[in-house]
């Protein structure tokens, strides 16, 4: 199982442990705006977005209309970037709802 998400077509951020990025989509739906691989960064406070989907592509950050701060790991409470430089955590871009 891995840390994966997704944005899901309504624009969700979704996060999950899952083995396949199309676990994560709603019922009925097949496909996204892209999704990656998550991963928290406790040191620093803040929650890492990186890679992309090899079922749906890279992340469309600018679909982005609703994270579940109730959801692992938004639950935390740290902000959340996205890691489009693979291996290079000095540049990072936050990721908003729109």
């Amino acid at each position: 199982m891995y840390n994966k998400f997704i944005i899901t077509l309504d624009g969700v951020l979704k996060f999950g442990n899952v083995y396949l990025h199309r676990e994560l989509l709603p019922k009925g739906h097949t496909t996204c705006h892209g999704g990656g691989l998550w991963k928290i960064d406790n040191q620093n406070g803040r929650i890492i977005l990186y890679g992309r989907s090899f079922d749906f592509g890279l992340p469309d950050l600018d679909s982005v209309k609703r994270i579940n701060k109730a959801e692992h790991p938004v639950s935390l409470g740290y902000p959340i970037f996205y890691q489009r430089t693979f291996a290079d955590e000095t540049i990072l871009e936050e990721v908003l709802e729109h």
